[in-house]
């Protein structure tokens, strides 16, 4: 039961998160939502029991989006037209401990529960790295192999698209340079 409220909840915030993401004319509101949207579909994985996957996604395409996101930071001078209104701070200093508590207390129930058994225990004379391959390349190999290709893509892509791009200069201004030159001149 808790299993399906966690999926609906997580369908919709993901969801919402995404549109966010593709109508947001701010970039750092589409970044945000963004990670967001990844955080939740580790949600999926870990729903599942892909906890592995689940760690991977949290580490790669997270990471991934935080590194897009402070690049967004430095290139664009996005934050010039944030004008955030702080009306009520006791709102925002409740709704901020009413989420630490609620990461304390997700965090700490498996501790606190003996019905949770790890469902490929360690084997003796292999190491938790060998664990996790077994486990990787057995029972999670397509979903793998499909993260895989779709880096692969995104990879590609990139190249070809920063590639499009490479026999003209954005940051060079020749109507500038004449301007210097023609004052230099002057002088």
């Amino acid at each position: 039961m808790y299993e399906t409220i966690a999926f609906y909840l997580f369908s919709a915030l993901t969801i919402g998160l995404f549109l966010i993401t593709v109508f947001s004319k701010n970039v750092l509101y589409a970044m945000t939502s963004l990670a967001a949207g990844m955080v939740l579909i580790s949600g999926f994985f870990f729903i599942l029991g892909a906890d592995f996957l689940g760690v991977v996604q949290l580490i790669v395409y997270v990471g991934a989006i935080m590194a897009l996101y402070s690049f967004a930071m430095m290139f664009f001078d996005s934050t010039k037209s944030i004008k955030e209104k702080n009306t009520n701070p006791a709102l925002i200093f409740v709704l901020g401990g009413l989420s630490a508590l609620s990461l304390v207390l997700m965090f700490a129930a498996p501790i606190y529960n003996e019905s949770i058994q790890a469902l490929y225990p360690m084997h003796e004379g292999v190491g938790n790295a060998q664990d996790v391959g077994i486990v990787l390349f057995t029972k999670y190999l397509i979903p793998f192999e499909v993260a895989a290709v779709m880096l692969l893509v995104a990879m590609i892509s990139g190249i070809i698209l920063a590639g499009k791009k490479m026999d003209q200069s954005l940051t060079k201004d020749t109507c500038v340079d004449d301007e210097i030159l023609i004052k230099k001149d002057v002088k």
